[in-house]
């Protein structure tokens, strides 16, 4: 009860991390978009990676922000632009069941738990994901 006594989850920074990652983790769908659209599937595969790599030493090492979409939106090899790419950042398009099975976790499992010993542990708890 002591570790998450007083938790606080800031939904926005976590939507903000979420967010500045979700580029590196959509670049399979965005390459598979591309190849629909016509481009060659192995140099978007390399100009991907290139780009991957840029974007994340611009992240790590200047601590700017990830700025992979643009660079895609730039290069030629992309038939899209940055709004089309914009529109493939959904997280939920990346998640699979993982709420689901976070859900079930809670049901199956903790919840029966922290009911059970209520009384021994003497405090209510409350789990919100």
């Amino acid at each position: 009860m002591n570790v998450v006594d007083g938790l606080v989850v800031n939904e926005k920074v976590i939507e903000k991390r979420l967010m500045s990652e979700l580029p590196f983790m959509a670049t399979e769908n965005i390459m598979m978009d591309a190849v629909k659209l016509g481009g060659d599937r192995q140099e978007l595969h390399e100009k991907i990676r290139e780009l991957s790599m840029k974007a994340a030493a611009r992240v790590k090492k200047e601590g700017l922000d990830n700025n992979l979409l643009e660079l895609i939106a730039e290069d030629e090899a992309f038939p899209m632009g940055l709004e089309e790419l914009e529109e493939t950042m959904d997280p939920a398009k990346y998640v699979g069941r993982s709420r689901e099975q976070v859900d079930n976790f809670l049901d199956r499992v903790v919840r029966p738990v922290i009911k059970a010993n209520a009384e021994l542990v003497g405090l209510s708890a409350e789990i919100n994901v």
